[in-house]
């Protein structure tokens, strides 16, 4: 089996619970660190899937990387290699089959309830959830590509995932484990403590019955990454 190339944009954003999941099916991966200045591939062809993690940027930035991200999904996604994004990367997903990134109504941090969308593409992924506690980092949200079904939802945020096939694009974060929240909290804390926002919570307040919270996080993410995987090439 090809690996998987993961592509990191901050250190602390790395593939966290996905990473896990990966190893524990024996499937291989590359980390391809953005942030420490690796570029892009220009072919997807050496691997069996693409996925793309958070970061603080935006993807309307004018950043090197950026257009031949988006070229590299779309030919991801024309050769039918599987593209999961997490956060910024549901973004760069969104962005590249012509979707717009524009600020949401508000910024979302901290853990809060989604909805699954009543369709049968989102029943496909997610079967008989009907709603969850998640993750949440970030002050954009994606239209929904022309091609796609929007599966997840939120009160603040209407696009919280879409699926064309196989791919996935999300805006929240499933992959968190108990350090990657405590090190978003900590290197954020005094942004977060200034905000005065109902959506973001404090860092007591995201770190309130953490290891609970992550475990049936990792149970959701499971399912999504298991059906994800069965495309690999």
């Amino acid at each position: 089996m090809k690996p998987v190339a993961i592509f990191r944009y901050l250190p602390i954003e790395g593939p966290g619970y996905f990473a896990t999941f990966l190893d524990n099916n024996h499937i291989p991966w590359k980390l391809i660190k953005i942030d420490t200045g690796d570029e892009p591939p220009v072919d997807v062809e050496p691997y069996g899937g693409l996925v793309f993690m958070g970061g603080p940027m935006s993807v309307n930035d004018d950043l090197p990387w950026i257009e031949p991200t988006l070229d590299l999904i779309r030919q991801a996604i024309a050769r039918e290699i599987p593209v999961l994004g997490h956060c910024l990367g549901g973004q760069l997903m969104a962005k590249a089959l012509g979707g717009v990134i524009t600020q949401n109504a508000c910024k979302e941090m901290g853990w809060g309830a989604v909805q699954v969308t009543q369709n049968p593409v989102a029943h496909a992924w997610f079967n008989d959830i009907s709603e969850f506690e998640t993750f949440h980092w970030h002050g954009e949200t994606f239209s929904l590509p022309e091609s796609a079904t929007g599966i997840l939802s939120s009160p603040h945020c209407k696009n919280q995932a879409f699926a064309i096939g196989i791919h996935l694009g999300m805006q929240c974060h499933v992959e968190m484990t108990e350090r990657m929240v405590k090190d978003w909290s900590d290197v954020n804390y005094q942004e977060i403590i200034q905000m005065n926002e109902p959506t973001v919570q404090s860092p007591a307040e995201m770190e309130k019955n953490l290891s609970d919270r992550v475990e049936k996080l990792n149970h959701v993410a499971d399912r999504l990454y298991a059906k994800w995987i069965t495309a690999l090439k």
